[in-house]
Parts: structure tokens; sequence; C-alpha cells
């Protein structure tokens, strides 16, 4: 195959070829210039590289429904030495925030018009609601102590009796129950402003305010984020001279910010610092500015093809996909490499070079496609980007090697016979150790360092958690600690899913439910619940009070008398209460209520196309410590389950890591045989130990360095395998080495410097990636030339 590709190029003339390229060329520029019309983005949502979960439709529906509740909204503590400062400063931000509508919508504290809504609606259901404690003295007959706190409000100058409602309910039992809807929590709310204290180490008591508002638009957008950004500080800039305010801001919003800005800072200096080293290199090799003009148009090149193939594919290019494509650079001018030191050892012109790499560039690029498409299996989306976009560069800079190489690389070029002698050097001083090994022993050696590399695979361990797909900075983490501290807890991101088959065996279970959170919440193991329970009783529980508060109206008169109340208010009570006896509170009427609205997204009704119809409800939590606790506790209901999406990517990602593991060692297999044909057994088991060898010593290697395996480094792995076997190759084709000595020690160290830099960045998944192809590299750079000793030297 191989051969016959070579002899139909060798037909074409330079010029030809050339042609060719700048059509490839033009056409990928013309589709990318379609792509940036069409809307293409660049996009920072770090979301966007999680894995695809494969979820039921009613668990996917109600993690949608989560994440939107939470995503595009930003949380703001106020936290001042006196109550007024706090809701003065509350106030004077929720004015400027609403100044900017394009930035901040729903701009809210504490919802002064909830009571009232609460009252409207569930005013006219009074006969249907009961408290635990009304339920638990009417069921036992203790009627009289209901009478006796009713008068006490009677007599009591503060208390909330009054002639309208004792008319409508003579023992005062709608109060508590309305005020018992709202879930327990440590916060307040004064002048329509939420509030917390903040007990200091002096002593001393702070008062915190919250506003929150959603922006416009998701933070993961860059432009909605600057934006989001811009308008929030010039609010906040407002305050600076009301006195000592103290500001906590948390949010995705300052996440995203922030994963943001370490993007674009480690896409500029790690892209920067490759380019300017592989510059350096080319230039102390050849000391010609002819090859770092074709040098640099490679990487050009291959950085057109790898952005315009994504976007096509995509229709976005992640940040960190670039992040992850700097390593193009260090890979995409292995061919300018090999092609430039091919024609410094042999001294001849561009066209036969190019026929003389061919063979080994065309094997390589197969292999390390196959390497990249590898990670496109993973579920991950940002990681199938990274596939895709190093998979196309590497395609357009073989293409430039094949088809611009001859026409434009053509110009002569100086010998530099001293750089070829310390090639040649580098290879015999690996031939006269190979020789004193053999004749001396290597098996003691040997087995030193088998058991080096079994010690370090030993201490290896496994980390597959996902936050390690970003680390925020400790200033944002600790806001945002102290903030959820103002919030009683906040909301996390893991939540209960209640399903039942209809509305009202829901909310039964809901109901049930109800005891184990409440006892959560009093070992600490968790801060808060919001539980639809609370605001929709049941059918069954609302007959229940109903039934219980009949043992009242079928004697209203005595009570009345006992009471001191008027008589004559008798009748219509009676026929108040027996006029509701139908009326029930239905969960699609309080939703859809002003008193409702809010908790609408909790509630989950089967789609009219369902075929087996199930509804389901949202628990959401708050201030959870122990997540083995919760589980335990809600482990007996059958149809009661936590969602905890964080725990289902990472075990997600232990499934990929050991997936990739096992591609890993099917691609060694597969190369084996592609090379088979080509180089016979003994020369193929040879290439493909070098990669194999460069796996295990970077996996002990990391063991030994404490690192922990993730799925980001397996996939580092597939790609040392891929770069791996280009040296094995070289090295393999050639029959004088210091020509691939020389380029392989170029490519080596222009890798190295690419992906070195990446195992300093900040971001530990890229930093894992990094680390691995640092090690990998450098394994194979030390073993891919004893393929020529041990193949070479005994002829």
């Amino acid at each position: 195959m191989i051969a016959l590709l070579a002899r139909q190029l060798d037909r074409l003339s330079a010029n030809s070829k050339l042609c060719m390229w700048l059509l490839l060329l033009g056409t990928m520029l013309a589709l990318g210039a379609v792509q940036l019309q069409q809307g293409a983005k660049l996009q920072s949502d770090i979301l966007a590289m999680l894995p695809i979960l494969q979820q039921d439709a009613l668990t996917q529906a109600a993690i949608d429904r989560v994440e939107q509740q939470l995503s595009d909204r930003i949380y703001i503590g106020l936290v001042a030495d006196t109550q007024a400062q706090a809701i003065s400063a509350a106030k004077r931000l929720m004015q400027a925030l609403a100044q900017h509508p394009d930035s901040f919508t729903d701009i809210s504290s504490a919802n002064i018009d909830s009571a009232n809504a609460f009252n409207h609606f569930y005013f006219a259901h009074r006969f249907k609601l009961l408290t635990e404690q009304q339920r638990n003295l009417l069921s036992q007959g203790q009627q009289d102590r209901l009478e006796q706190q009713a008068l006490a409000q009677l007599y009591n100058a503060f208390g909330y009796a009054n002639s309208a409602l004792l008319s409508q309910d003579p023992l005062l039992l709608y109060p508590a129950n309305l005020q018992a809807l709202a879930p327990s929590q440590q916060l307040q709310s004064a002048q329509g402003i939420l509030l917390s204290t903040q007990q200091e180490a002096s002593g001393n008591t702070r008062y915190g305010a919250i506003v929150m508002a959603k922006g416009v638009g998701s933070v993961f957008n860059p432009n909605a984020q600057q934006q989001q950004l811009a308008a929030l500080d010039a609010s906040l800039n407002q305050l600076s001279m009301t006195g000592d305010i103290e500001v906590l801001k948390a949010g995705a919003l300052l996440h995203a910010s922030a994963a943001t800005i370490q993007a674009k800072q480690e896409i500029s200096t790690l892209g920067a610092a490759s380019l300017i080293g592989v510059i350096t290199l080319v230039w102390l090799a050849f000391r010609s500015i002819f090859p770092l003009v074709i040098a640099s148009l490679t990487i050009a090149t291959s950085l057109l093809f790898a952005c315009v193939t994504t976007l096509s594919v995509f229709g976005e290019l992640h940040l960190l996909t670039l992040v992850f494509g700097t390593s193009l650079i260090g890979i995409a001018i292995d061919y300018s490499f090999h092609f430039y030191c091919e024609r410094l050892s042999q001294q001849q012109a561009a066209t036969p070079a190019v026929n003389a790499v061919f063979p080994a560039a065309s094997l390589a690029i197969v292999t390390t496609v196959l390497a990249y498409l590898g990670i496109g299996l993973t579920p991950f989306p940002g990681m199938q980007q990274v596939a895709i976009f190093c998979a196309a560069g590497l395609i357009g800079a073989y293409l430039t090697l094949l088809l611009a190489y001859p026409k434009l690389a053509n110009s002569p070029l100086k010998p530099r016979p001293s750089t070829l002698a310390l090639a040649q050097g580098y290879l015999t001083r690996l031939t006269l150790l190979h020789r004193r090994l053999r004749t001396k022993g290597a098996a003691p050696l040997a087995l030193i360092m088998a058991l080096l590399c079994l010690w370090g695979l030993l201490q290896l361990t496994t980390d597959d958690d996902i936050r390690n797909l970003q680390q925020s900075p400790l200033e944002v983490v600790q806001q945002e600690q102290r903030l959820r501290q103002l919030l009683s807890g906040g909301t996390d991101n893991q939540f209960i899913l209640v399903r039942a088959q209809g509305e009202q065996p829901l909310l039964q279970q809901l109901e049930q439910l109800a005891e184990p959170l409440k006892q959560l919440q009093q070992r600490g193991v968790i801060g808060n619940a919001i539980n639809l329970a609370s605001y929709i009783p049941s059918h069954q529980k609302q007959q229940q009070a109903y039934q219980l508060q009949g043992l009242i109206y079928q004697d209203i008169e005595a009570v009345l008398g006992r009471l001191g109340l008027d008589l004559g208010l008798a009748p219509s009570l009676r026929q108040q209460y027996l006029d509701s006896a139908s009326l029930l509170i239905e969960p699609d009427a309080f939703l859809a209520s002003p008193a409702g609205i809010s908790l609408a997204p909790l509630w989950l009704s089967p789609s009219g196309t369902d075929p087996t119809p199930q509804y389901g409800a949202i628990v959401l939590l708050g201030g959870i410590t122990d997540l083995a606790a919760l589980q335990a506790s809600i482990a007996p209901f059958t149809q009661v389950e936590l969602v905890d999406k964080v725990a289902d990517i990472s075990s997600v990602m232990a499934k990929y890591r050991g997936l990739t593991l096992t591609l890993l060692a099917l691609a060694l297999v597969l190369a084996s045989l592609i090379f088979s044909r080509r180089f016979g057994i003994k020369l193929t088991l040879w290439v493909t130990a070098v990669p194999a060898l460069a796996a295990l010593l970077t996996l002990a290697t990391l063991g030994l360095l404490g690192s922990p395996l993730t799925l980001f480094h397996a996939l580092a792995l597939i790609l040392v395998f891929g770069i791996g076997v280009d040296y094995s190759l070289f090295f393999a084709e050639t029959q004088q080495g210091k020509g691939v000595m020389m380029a392989v020690f170029m490519s080596a160290c222009s890798t190295l410097m690419a992906f070195g830099l990446l195992a300093f960045s900040h971001t530990p998944a890229i930093h894992y990636f990094g680390l691995t192809l640092l090690l990998g590299i450098a394994f194979t750079f030390v073993l891919a030339p004893l393929i020529y000793t041990f193949t070479r030297t005994d002829k």
C-alpha cells in the first residue's frame, strides 16, 4: 500500500503537488470562514468536558432541572457590623444591579410577597391542614389543650388573633400551619432582605445580607461572562463608599471566570514558550532561516487543519482543547525535522528526501492518528475535541510534507557535519554500551530495573474524582464556603429524586421521607432540605386533617362557649367546614399559583408520549456533611434515590480509564500486525517493545512520585504509544542512523518542551496529561535508539 502510494506521488511534479496543497489550504480557509459566519465560537464551559451519562428519562430531567436552577446564578453576601448597615447595603446593591438588565435578571433577596401569596392560597384549604402537634392532640382527644393555646393568643397583646380570623378559625389553627410551611432554617428577613447572623471568634456578632441574581446568558460564554463581571464590579464599586462592608461572592460565574483566565494564560504562555523553543531548536540545528520558515509553515498549516476540522465537527472550540492542542506544535514539526535531517545526512534534494522519509512517516501518521482517535472513543466531548484537533492537525502537517516540501523546501542546505557527528557519537556510545553489557552480562541490571519498575507499579493508586478537571483559586473557594455558612448550607449538587406511578403515591412517599430528613438535620448530616411534602399534603393526609377538625366543628357551640366567643358564629363556621369537604390542595394548582411558582421546577410530570407515565419530585439538599449516612437513611425507600452526578461521572471516568488502558494494549497488538508485514516478526517486536516499555516505566515512575493514576494519565499513555512508535519506525527504516538520531533528538526536545510545559499547568487534568507525556517521551527517547543498536550493529 505504501509503495503503491509512493509510486503514484512520484508521477506528479513538484509544481502539481504544490497546486494540490494550495487548493487544500484554500478549501480549509474557506471552510473556516463559513464556520465563523455560522456562529462557531470559543467555548470555556468546563462542564462541556464531562462525560455523557446514560440516565433514564426521569433522572436526566431531574438533573437538567437542578442544573438549570443552580447555573447562571450569582450569590452575594454583604457582611456589616449592624443589621441596618447590611440591609442598606443590600438595597443599594439590588438597585445597582437592576441598572444592568442586559447582564442580570431576577434580582432578589427575601420575597416580601411570599407570605401574602401563601396566605391567599392556603386559607381556603385551612380545614385540610394540621401541624404534627395539632394532629397528635386531636387524635388523642386533647382538644382542650388547643383551646388553651387559643385563649392565650386571645389575651396576648402581641398575639395574631383578630375578629376576622376568629370568625373563620376559632381555635387559631391556621397561623401555626402557615408558619410550618417554610422549611426550618437560621435565616430571617427584614424589609424584604434575607439576613443571617455570623458569630466571630472575638465574640462580636456581624450581620450578613444575601442578594441573588440570575445572569443573562450562560456564564461559560466568554462574552456573557465578561459582561456580567463588568456589571457586578460596577455595582459593587458603588458600595465602596458606604462604610465597612465585607463582600462575599459565590456562583458558577466566578469559577468559570477563573477557568477562562487560567486557560487563556496557559494558552499564551505554554504555546508561546513551545513555539519559541522549537524555533530556537531549528536555528541551532540548521543555522538557516529557511528551515525556520518551512517549520513555521508546517505548524501554521497543522493548526489551520486542526481548528477548522474541529469547528466543522463540533461547531465550537473548547479553550482546554487549545491548551491540550499546544502539544500539537511539538509533534507536527517532527516531519520537518526528519525531512531536513535526511537532507543533511544524505546531502540530497527535497524530493528524494521526502521519498526517503515517506514510508516511516506514513506508518507513523497511521499509528499516531489511530492513537488520537482512541482518545475520541471516550465519552468526554472535550477529549473528543482534543482527538479530532490533534489528528486533523497531524494530517495537515503530513500533507504539507508530501505536497509542499518538494517545491518549497528545495533551497540549498548548508552542511552541518558537527551536528551529525554528535548524533553519530551518541549512537556509537550506545553500541559500545550494548556490546559491553552483552559481554559482562546484563541480567543483574535488568533484574534491578525490573524490581524498581515492579515497586513503582505496586505504589500506583487511582483517583477518578471529576473535581480534578478544574481547580478554582483559593480565594473563590473560601468566599463560597463562608457564604454557604451564611446561607445555612445553601443547595448542594446532590439531591434526592422520588418517583411514583401517580401524583398521590408520589406525595405519600415524600411524606414518608420527611421524618428521616428531619432526623438527618438534627444529627447535622444535612443543613436543610426542601421537600414538596411541606407544601402539598397528600389527599390522604388532607382528609385525615379534615376528619380530625370535624371533632371541633361537630360541637362548635360548646367550643365557642369555652372560648367566650359569640355563639352566633357557630352556623357560619359549621357551614364553612362542610363546604370545604371536596376542596383539596392539588399539585398543579399550587405550583401554578404565586405561592408555588418558585417550587414548580421540583415537580416532574410525565410527558404525553411516555409509555409508562411516571411522576417525580426533587428534594433539594444543603450543607451535606456525610454522604454515606445520607445514603444509608434513604436506602429503605425503594423509589427514592440519591442523585450524585459527581459520583456518577467519577464512576464513568474509572470505567473509561480501564477501557483506555485496554485500548492501549489492543493498539500495540494492532500495530504489531501492521508492522510485521513490512519488518518481520523480530524487528516488529523491537519496534512495539519501545512504547510498551516506555508506558510501563512511566506508570512505575508515577507510582514512585505518588501521582495517582487517572483517565488523563491513561489518555496520555496512548500518545506515548503513538509518538514512541514514530521514533521506532524511523530507526527501523534507516540504514544510517545519524540522520534519524538527530531528527529524533530534535523531535524529542520539541515534544518535551510542549508536554513538559503542560506538566506545569495549574489545572490538575492538564498537569497529569503533561506529566505523563513528559515521562513517557523521555523514556521513549532513551529506548528508541536501541532498535538501531540491537538490529544493526551485528551486521
